[in-house]
């Protein structure tokens, strides 16, 4: 791990090829949450591809036109959810929807690890 962030609504993990986000319980996610990790990729990631791992482990809203916003962020490209719950797992495909960009779902976070490493990899031998 290069840093972590404790910020008001999440923890922020910053690794070599990805970012670990966990959001606090209650928390809707929605603008300006896209602001604050644009600022965070900016910083640790100027030029460089990266994949945002959304590790979900408590529960929380996200307003899916967030998404748009985030394919904006040029250094994202892709996103890997790892659902804790049936629920969960079943938000994470609708949100699907609106991201045109590549985006898993995995049943663990190493998984989503393992394949954020190997796709940005890849990326890079383009």
């Amino acid at each position: 791990m290069i840093k972590h962030y404790n910020l008001k609504d999440a923890d922020v993990y910053i690794f070599d090829n990805y970012i670990i986000n966990q959001i606090r319980e209650g928390v809707t996610i929605e603008a300006p949450h896209d602001k604050e990790l644009n600022q965070i990729v900016q910083e640790h990631f100027s030029g460089q591809e990266i994949v945002y791992i959304s590790n979900r482990v408590k529960s929380y809203t996200v307003d899916p036109l967030i998404y748009p916003k985030v394919e904006q962020i040029p250094n994202i490209v892709a996103i890997a959810i790892v659902p804790k719950t049936a629920i969960m797992k079943q938000n994470a495909a609708y949100e699907k929807n609106f991201y045109d960009r590549t985006f898993e779902i995995f049943d663990t976070l190493n998984e989503a690890i393992v394949w954020a490493n190997k796709l940005v990899m890849a990326e890079s031998d383009e």
